[in-house]
């Protein structure tokens, strides 16, 4: 039986991006439905580590209508963000079907038909809130399959205390392998290697006591020629020169990555002490495995009991939405934040681009746009123009704008 209502928007994801951009309609006086794959909302987050830490100021964890929690103080728990969304979502008032996972979508003469795994659904509009995160990826590396330690994705760390006395070997060490790393530093591993192609834009947490992220909107205010070399000078600043223990600095500043490739930067809390001591090394790029051992790209090798990949995630939309054209080649969305799709009209995305406030802000941020232009679709019963719903402020009031050959455990 197909599930259909005049003018509905089906949200896809029950996370704090699809929450937010259902909320934004149903103030809207819009008829808007989620469907979630999952059993409970913000799945994603209760499987993450129990040790996380937002990297987030709490300030920019603010969802429309609903503040952050106070409880953690500046940078808020993984089950605190839980909790945060839980609540949330009951309050947002907006029919939740769990368990509903999309197998299709095409496009009808009066908008989208989604199959899912319990009933097809005809809607008017149809907003991705699923994220960039969803699909963790582990590279195809040769021999791979057969290594004969532990190897898993960041996603699975765990408690990072079971890797005490282990030689662990952490992949990458982007975001999500920084935060890998600063838990490692609080615990005792028997040694951890490092191994990147190019080194990360990192910054500290707090500078002199002050959490650096509390200066997001200023960052975002800045001219674009003049990111990089702030946040640059700010690495070299607090943090010394990573390069003379290895950690080279990318071509590309993290500015431009962040605002061109979606490359959230990597923030230390820890991890860059344990490297100038000694207790962390930076090795060259992995190329392959070859059972227990692991083959670097300078002709190296190691024996690592661990290896942590730290190496993205997919966001598991290409074998729904190929057909449309709506992704770029690295299978993101070519309009990721809210921004409408002159190609494929009634088709929205969220939650696929980090900005310098954040996942939160960026979620109020592309609510509104989706809200606003379907909106403008239900008044008009014609696509606005970009231009009308491109430019909306955030709903949370947020202002816009090289290793020796030799490694440890050889």
């Amino acid at each position: 039986m197909q599930v259909t209502r005049k003018n509905e928007t089906l949200v896809i994801g029950a996370g704090l991006s699809g929450l937010a951009t259902a909320r934004a309609l149903a103030k809207r006086g819009l008829p808007v439905t989620i469907l979630e794959a999952q059993d409970k909302v913000a799945e994603p987050w209760r499987n993450r580590h129990p040790g996380l830490r937002l990297n987030i100021h709490r300030r920019f964890v603010r969802l429309p209508g609903q503040d952050a929690p106070r409880t953690d103080g500046t940078f808020l728990k993984r089950d605190t963000v839980v909790a945060h969304l839980d609540r949330y979502a009951a309050r947002v008032g907006v029919p939740i079907q769990f368990g509903a996972r999309v197998t299709g979508i095409n496009r009808v003469p009066d908008g989208w038909q989604v199959k899912t795994t319990t009933a097809p659904f005809h809607a008017a509009h149809v907003v991705f809130a699923t994220g960039r995160d969803r699909d963790p990826h582990i590279p195809d590396w040769p021999g791979h399959e057969a290594f004969e330690g532990e190897l898993l994705h960041a996603a699975d760390l765990g408690d990072a205390s079971r890797f005490d006395g282990k030689n662990v070997l952490v992949v990458g060490a982007g975001n999500s392998g920084s935060d890998a790393l600063n838990h490692l530093a609080r615990h005792r591993p028997a040694a951890v290697l490092i191994s990147v192609r190019h080194g990360p834009a990192v910054v500290p947490t707090r500078v002199f006591g002050f959490p650096l992220h509390r200066l997001a909107p200023v960052f975002a205010a800045l001219p674009a020629a003049l990111l990089d070399p702030a946040f640059r000078i700010t690495q070299r600043l607090f943090l010394g020169n990573l390069g003379h223990y290895g950690l080279r600095s990318h071509p590309d500043g993290g500015g431009t990555r962040l605002l061109r490739d979606g490359v959230a930067f990597a923030v230390d809390d820890g991890f860059v002490a344990a490297l100038k001591s000694g207790r962390f090394r930076v090795v060259s790029r992995v190329e392959r495995f070859d059972r227990a051992r692991v083959h670097l790209a300078d002709g190296a090798s190691c024996v690592p009991d661990v290896v942590i990949a730290a190496t993205g995630y997919r966001t598991g939309l290409a074998s729904l939405l190929s057909h449309l054209d709506a992704l770029d080649e690295a299978g993101q969305p070519r309009h990721p934040m809210g921004e409408r799709d002159p190609d494929n009209p009634g088709l929205w995305f969220t939650g696929f681009r980090p900005i310098f406030t954040g996942y939160f802000d960026a979620a109020c941020i592309a609510a509104d746009r989706i809200a606003a232009g379907i909106a403008a679709d239900a008044r008009h019963g014609a696509t606005a123009s970009a231009s009308q719903v491109n430019g909306t402020q955030s709903l949370c009031a947020v202002p816009k704008r090289a290793a020796s050959a030799d490694t440890p455990f050889s």
